[in-house]
């Protein structure tokens, strides 16, 4: 079941423990998910994946902390934080990234400002190849 709950100026969107969304989410606002979702995340906000939340897809958006487990690539524009209890199984994009000791990450990690370099240098060779 979602629910839209009021935390200071801005609302926040809400799946609760024991429901099960199969389907992709886009939200403009933050997103607390404790349920389980079969599907991606993309948001312009904060999101939370709680104790007993589960995500089996992909995660695009500003911040996100992670409590609980993450099947799937995150991508976050600014900070992931890993919370102890996190386990996550994908690849990460970041900016800045916080893990608490006891959190399990498999997969590979690149900084944002890294891939963009990358992405330039390419782009710069395939242009002297061309000339």
């Amino acid at each position: 079941m979602a629910k839209l709950m009021e935390m200071g100026d801005s609302p926040i969107n809400s799946i609760v423990n024991g429901t099960n969304i199969k389907g992709n989410i886009s939200a403009n606002g933050d997103f607390r998910l404790d349920g389980t979702l079969q599907g991606n995340i993309t948001l312009n906000g904060k999101l939370v994946v709680g104790e007993n939340g589960l995500v089996n897809g992909n995660i695009v958006c500003q911040n996100a902390n992670i409590i609980g487990t993450v099947n799937g690539n995150i991508s976050v524009k600014e900070l992931l934080s890993l919370n102890s209890t996190a386990v996550v199984k994908g690849d990460i994009l970041i900016n800045k990234l916080a893990i608490e000791p006891g959190a399990s990450f498999s997969g590979i990690c690149r900084m944002i400002d890294e891939v963009r370099r990358e992405e330039e240098a390419s782009a710069a060779s395939s242009q002297a190849e061309q000339e």
